[in-house]
């Protein structure tokens, strides 16, 4: 683990279109409990659960708990706010912001782009082409704290990094190319809807449960002989 580094995983239970999708579960397990485990196996950096002050969000803390994970709470619509605040409870100079959407995240993407930012100095790194739903972002807390100052428009303190992606001229940002082996943009294993949640859950459970998270290439794999199955039917 790099030191001062922290990955933050934000969530909460009200999701527009698939209301309580985090504890929603897919291959015998909930949403949430997939993405922890998935980020804590990577073993880039400890693991903080960001989330909301709400009451229903007790069943999110609960799970994190259960998990090793610890919890941080914070405004509902202010998630950028809720990442400073977690950056702000220990000693951390470098996040990785991941989403409680992505029950495939790459269990490595944390560690390579941790690595990038900080051997380059820079405010920002994202890799680009892994399927949708499998990238984190890496985003140094002065950046972080530099958007907390200055961000106004909703969107931006909902989406935590888009001040410091668009604002180019005042951040060193660097996009990277994913692994070769993982570059599959037109997969999407990201869950905003039913549809996605019953479409996740038939690929992990075709996925060996043995590890019991599988690598990212491995979710690949089942993806595409789940795709081939159905042009043969």
């Amino acid at each position: 683990m790099i030191a001062g580094s922290l990955i933050v995983l934000q969530a909460r239970m009200a999701s527009t279109r698939l209301p309580g999708k985090a504890v929603r579960h897919l291959a015998g397990r909930s949403l949430l409990a997939r993405c922890l485990t998935r980020l804590l196996a990577g073993e880039a950096a400890p693991v903080v659960l960001a989330t909301t002050t709400n009451s229903e969000d007790d069943a999110l803390a609960r799970e994190a708990e259960a998990l090793g994970v610890q919890t941080v709470r914070g405004p509902e619509d202010d998630v950028l706010g809720r990442f400073v605040l977690a950056s702000s409870s220990m000693d951390t100079r470098y996040v990785i912001r991941a989403t409680a959407d992505n029950p495939a995240v790459d269990i490595d993407a944390a560690r390579r782009v941790l690595r990038v930012l900080v051997s380059s100095h820079s405010d920002y790194v994202v890799e680009h082409n892994l399927p949708h739903g499998a990238a984190v972002e890496a985003v140094s807390v002065e950046a972080l704290r530099t958007a907390d100052r200055l961000a106004t428009a909703p969107a931006d303190r909902e989406h935590v990094t888009t001040f410091v992606k668009r604002a180019r001229r005042d951040f060193k940002v660097i996009d990277l190319e994913a692994p070769r082996q993982l570059r599959r943009p037109d997969l999407r294993f990201t869950v905003d809807t039913l549809e996605d949640l019953q479409y996740m859950d038939a690929v992990l459970s075709s996925v060996s449960s043995v590890p019991v998270e599988p690598p990212l290439w491995s979710v690949i794999d089942a993806a595409d002989r789940m795709a081939s199955r159905a042009v043969c039917a």
